[in-house]
């Protein structure tokens, strides 16, 4: 199998209809962009068209170019999404035109900093006019990211400038560092189509994460499954992708009404859908109406290859937003999208539509809120400078109980394996303490003592209240001390209880050290009264008898007696009766004696044996099966061992 060159980097182009865009690629890569008849006949782009760009370095790299008329932006805003470094086309017989303008906050919006300026049709102008032109970008670009960026004067009709573009794209590609870090394979759809032998075909840039023939893939929104049957770049088979790459999947067991342009391909953990998301948004006014946004306003959201509508609410209190104002906010979408922590979008205005803001997403999936709590405005604030401990740890002062590393993660928009490495360093520092259950737990150390303090609390009001009693039931102590946290995670904050010494456990019940004292030793008093009652006795009283017999409370008894079998003194043989371990251990050699010397015998037999009424030999019998010494075949019981 032949194997294309790994790519790491997209170079997408940018710029106003007919200044030359597709031109411009096919010049510098010997590929037409323009693949579609309608686009031939109307000849402009109207979806993406890519291609491979092999730089002066021998660097690889994607080329994606991107619509330019007013009526595509949208495919604008899917091109650009994903991409490292722009390639910006002005003409140079027509200079800086609106849909340059809206591109270019576009880029900038999708955090876009590396860039080239191209000033094409060079050939139809004279020297004067071209220095002109290129004095009035390099002014419009001093406010923006592209400051520094080379301005060119190219001509894709006689190759004048070319070898320097290539030049000066090199050397940005060189700085350039593709912005999709995290290990899931997450790729937006763009392109979906049918090939003889391949089947259902779809193209895009591959966000994050590797491809590899073979993965298993979700498709979202519809979640539907797939596998990944070949893998092409630029037009070369190969076994996997790695992110940064324009990648053509072929997917197995899906039509192409499975999957359509606007969809994701991820890898099943990374199939996460939304109905909002917490971002840090940027508002522009790039065609200078002066009309702050107000809070509320219905949006479109352009988020990878799909965009759909929605609402942007501030918070922190703000009303309105000026051009180039900055804020937390909350975009409530109505479809959902499969947005993850660091994924740009771009927010267009509802009608008239134009680009008027995007930014970041910082909180995946968040509960409804626009007015923030300190806690969670620190969180949000170390989401958006990437300090991932310090974003866990406002999380963690916000939780109101141990959470395990994936919910965590969850909550943060974070992958796991970011998590788990975090909180091992938290957890090195003491900024958090893990508790071991069904699985592992992570809290503030503080409130881990405020629970066990809250338990502590809660035994020391029972005990005041139930001075005979030795302890309170686990479910009951959870209700009053911790009525939010769940069982499971309940049973781990007791074991670290009990490790610290704040509690004692026995038989389902949770007791103070301090408290219960003198309620055990009145337990233990009364099981020592019990066993004498029960020492040598052949025929034993049920426990309620023998409670009344001693002038105790019945429940007491019951507790008293449970000790005596957990310390293996006494045997429950039914519901309410029990025997002195002695007791049970001659009527034990009393049977095995008679069925060795008399073989299989009836229970009257054996009843007789024990010199007993059936009243109490017929427990003891089943008791005698149940722990293995006889098996009963019919009428007859037999001698196991």
């Amino acid at each position: 199998m032949s194997t294309a060159p790994k790519t790491s980097l997209i170079l997408g182009t940018a710029g106003h209809i007919d200044h030359g865009k597709s031109s411009l690629v096919k010049a510098l890569t010997g590929v037409d962009p323009d693949r579609l008849a309608e686009e031939k006949k109307r000849g402009i782009t109207i979806e993406l068209g890519f291609a491979q760009l092999v730089l002066p370095s021998g660097r690889h790299v994607g080329v994606v170019d991107v619509p330019g008329h007013e009526k595509f932006v949208r495919h604008m805003v899917a091109g650009a999404t994903g991409v490292d470094v722009a390639l910006i086309v002005i003409a140079a017989d027509d200079g800086i035109m609106p849909q340059t303008v809206e591109h270019l906050a576009v880029l900038e919006l999708l955090g876009v900093r590396s860039a080239v300026v191209a000033l094409s049709k060079i050939d139809l102008v004279d020297e004067e006019w071209a220095e002109f032109v290129s004095d009035e970008i390099a002014g419009r670009l001093a406010d923006s990211p592209f400051a520094n960026a080379p301005i060119i004067g190219v001509s894709s009709r006689t190759g004048a400038g070319l070898d320097e573009l290539r030049a000066a794209l090199d050397e940005a590609c060189a700085s350039a560092e593709h912005t999709k870090a995290a290990n899931v394979a997450r790729m937006p759809v763009d392109r979906v189509f049918t090939v003889k032998g391949f089947g259902t075909v779809v193209t895009g840039t591959l966000w994050s994460g590797e491809l590899h023939e073979g993965d298993e893939l979700v498709v979202m929104p519809s979640e539907a499954k797939t596998r990944v049957r070949s893998i092409q770049m630029h037009g070369k088979s190969a076994e996997s992708a790695p992110a940064g790459n324009r990648v053509a999947v072929s997917l197995a067991g899906l039509s192409t009404d499975e999957v359509r342009p606007g969809d994701f391909i991820c890898a099943p953990e990374a199939a996460h859908l939304t109905d909002r998301f917490d971002a840090e948004f940027t508002y522009l006014d790039p065609f200078s109406f002066g009309r702050p946004l107000k809070t509320g306003a219905r949006v479109h959201v352009a988020h990878g290859t799909r965009e759909v509508l929605g609402r942007i609410l501030f918070m922190d209190g703000l009303e309105t937003l000026n051009s180039k104002g900055r804020t937390f906010a909350q975009i409530r979408l109505e479809e959902p999208l499969p947005v993850a922590y660091r994924d740009q979008f771009i927010v267009r205005s509802y009608s008239p539509v134009h680009v008027i803001g995007g930014g970041t997403v910082l909180s995946p999936r968040p509960r409804r809120r626009t007015n923030l709590k300190p806690e969670e405005h620190t969180m949000l604030a170390a989401l958006d400078s990437g300090d991932v401990d310090a974003a866990i740890g406002a999380h963690l002062e916000l939780a109101g109980a141990p959470e395990p590393a994936s919910e965590i993660a969850h909550s943060c928009g974070l992958d796991e394996e970011t998590v788990a490495r975090a909180l091992a360093r938290m957890e090195d520092a003491a900024c958090v303490v893990s508790l071991s259950g069904r699985e592992k737990l992570f809290a503030r150390p503080a409130l881990v003592q405020k629970i066990v303090s809250a338990m502590e609390r809660s035994l020391l009001m029972f005990h005041s209240s139930n001075p005979d009693a030795t302890g309170l039931a686990k479910e009951t102590l959870r209700q009053t001390a911790a009525p939010t946290v769940a069982p499971g995670v309940f049973d781990a904050l007791l074991d670290e209880a009990e490790r610290r010494g704040a509690i004692m456990r026995t038989e389902g019940e949770v007791s103070h050290p301090k408290a219960s004292a003198g309620a055990r030793k009145k337990e233990e008093e009364t099981a020592e009264k019990i066993a004498d009652v029960l020492r040598g006795c052949t025929t034993p009283p049920e426990i309620g008898g023998i409670a009344e017999e001693l002038g105790i409370d019945v429940s007491i008894a019951r507790k008293a007696v449970a000790r005596l079998v957990q310390d293996g003194r006494v045997t429950r043989i039914d519901a309410d009766r029990y025997y002195d371990r002695a007791v049970i251990d001659n009527y034990r050699e009393v049977v095995r004696t008679h069925l060795s010397e008399n073989g299989p015998s009836p229970a009257s037999d054996l009843k007789d044996a024990m010199g007993i009424t059936r009243k109490y030999a017929m427990p003891l019998l089943e008791h005698f099966d149940s722990t293995g010494l006889t098996r009963r075949e019919g009428d007859l019981r037999t001698l196991v061992k």
